[in-house]
């Protein structure tokens, strides 16, 4: 690219070509994860979510009611859809609920 072109470069793409440069997608694909959780389940559901993990594909969401974990394995293909429709993007292939 040559000096001419970097300047005129949108804010959008310099962001993208540093996230790549530097491998950083995974640890932003992690912090989006946590925060789709909250917005897709809500407030209600988030209140018992005391820990959310992405690694590699599978979402590991640690929930403090046993009464809630059993509620909502019944609908973990629903609730992963969901969770990939808000990302954009088929990150969740796997959900754990402990």
């Amino acid at each position: 690219m040559t000096k001419r072109q970097q300047e005129h470069q949108s804010l959008a793409d310099v962001l993208k070509d540093f996230v790549t440069d530097n491998n950083l997608q995974k640890g932003l694909d992690k912090v989006a994860a946590k925060d789709v959780w909250e917005s897709v389940m809500g407030p209600a559901i988030h209140k018992y979510t005391q820990n959310i993990r992405l690694e590699r594909e599978t979402l590991y969401v640690q929930l403090s009611s046993s009464v809630l974990r059993e509620e909502l394995s019944y609908g973990k293909q629903k609730i992963i859809d969901n969770l990939n429709h808000e990302l954009g993007k088929d990150l969740i292939k796997k959900l754990v609920l402990r």
